[in-house]
């Protein structure tokens, strides 16, 4: 019988409490969750009573818990952007191996100095790039593969943020703010630009890219416009990043419509109208969009330039309906269109007819991320067992270069599109 994993979660916020400890307790044979840290005591609460924790082992902040005698085998460090090096290199001289939410850090130097320590110890590493495992990209990916479009010669892909995602989690939420958090590129895009280059199958040169905050800006506000939502404003019924609206009322995303996760789940532990309503009141989500404190782009286009001459390009835009990735990559011998919205996948051979592939058909499992959540949780237990894992695991020597390429893409971006040297970051 394998022996059963231990683990550790330090941060219960948007994806440590909701995501990795809900996918993990699917297997109750394989791994138990034993201790649990965050700044919010009601979410360690919750957390203790839902997974059976120990009272000695609930800490009220990640350096706490990490003062400790290694308490479990692993563990997943899902806080905030700017904590996870300190707390990541602390964790790795305890003995833990680790699943880190990306970004690993806003600094390539940062990034290099954890490498270097988890091969030193000899510790696991896995970052929470979870597209890979989708089986979406993994279609893809086993398409390029097989030699289905010949070489990837060119991929054009569109990142739709959606409107009310990005007013959430990049104008009044945690990672509206790059001095605090950190740029928009590497929060939401590095996901995407470890996912394109992974595809195209090479290595990353050089980078040039645009971008700007264009909407969300005083400048931009409506006439006589309150700070505030529901501070009596004078356009709330045109406008659609109404905060009232997004957490409330909106058939897609409001508490009053059945709605009791996310984002709503991120303003108030238990969603009802009366906590989120309360949250909009007291809280940063009921602000005026116009009036935020936030500085991270609202639209990026990045250019990126493969070694062996095929050629990438991402737009980024947080002014979009949808809240899904497409793509086209185009190959020596034919075309792939896919769209993770709908998980389909239009295959274009030169010479013959167009054919429709539909992913649902494949796999069984589209939640979370498109599937990426659950698979990603598969694999990593999978990879601490000694199981054999796919080529397409997110280690961290893999996924440090996704952070380069778009650190690299924020540096063009300030100067005006010049083009900047990926190895200039590794």
């Amino acid at each position: 019988m394998e022996k059963m994993l231990t683990a550790a979660i330090a941060g219960l916020g948007n994806r440590g409490l909701d995501t990795y400890a809900a996918e993990m307790a699917k297997y109750p044979g394989e791994v138990k969750i034993v201790a649990v840290a965050d700044l919010k005591p009601e979410k360690v609460d919750k957390a203790r009573k839902l997974f059976g924790i120990r009272q000695e082992n609930c800490f009220g902040s990640a350096e706490e818990m990490l003062e400790q005698d290694k308490l479990a085998d692993f563990m997943i460090i899902a806080t905030p952007d700017r904590l996870h090096i300190p707390q990541a290199m602390s964790a790795l001289q305890k003995g833990y191996d680790l699943l880190l939410e990306k970004p690993i850090s806003s600094d390539a130097g940062a990034c290099k100095q954890i490498a270097v320590l988890a091969e030193k110890l000899d510790r696991k590493v896995v970052v929470c790039h979870v597209l890979r495992y989708t089986p979406f990209y993994k279609t893809l990916k086993q398409m390029i593969e097989q030699g289905k479009i010949g070489e990837v010669v060119s991929i054009m892909a569109i990142e739709n943020v959606g409107y009310y995602h990005h007013a959430h989690s990049f104008v009044r939420g945690n990672w509206r703010n790059s001095r605090e958090s950190s740029p928009m590129i590497l929060q939401k895009c590095c996901h995407d630009t470890d996912i394109l280059t992974w595809l195209a199958g090479g290595t990353a040169k050089t980078t040039s890219s645009f971008g700007s905050t264009y909407l969300f800006k005083s400048e931009k506000a409506p006439q006589n416009q309150v700070k505030r939502c529901l501070d009596g404003c004078p356009v709330k019924e045109q406008c659609v990043f109404d905060a009232e609206k997004i957490y409330i009322t909106n058939d897609r995303t409001g508490v009053a419509k059945g709605n009791t996760g996310w984002p709503n789940t991120v303003l108030t532990l238990t969603p009802t109208v009366e906590s989120v309503y309360q949250a909009l009141k007291e809280g940063p989500y009921g602000r005026c969009v116009y009036y935020c404190d936030n500085d991270v782009v609202d639209h990026q286009i990045v250019n990126i330039n493969m070694e062996n001459g095929a050629t990438i390009s991402l737009t980024m835009s947080g002014l979009t309906g949808e809240f899904a990735r497409y793509l086209k990559i185009m190959g020596t011998a034919g075309e792939l269109i896919g769209d993770m919205a709908t998980n389909l996948i239009s295959y274009w051979p030169f010479g013959s007819e167009r054919q429709v592939i539909n992913v649902a058909e494949l796999a069984d499992n589209f939640e979370g991320h498109g599937g990426g959540d659950a698979g990603l949780i598969r694999e990593f237990l999978d990879y601490m067992q000694g199981k054999e894992v796919s080529a397409a695991i997110t280690s961290l020597e893999v996924s440090t270069d996704s952070h380069y390429i778009a650190l690299a893409a924020e540096e063009s971006r300030l100067a005006e599109g010049k083009a900047v040297s990926i190895d200039s970051y590794r």
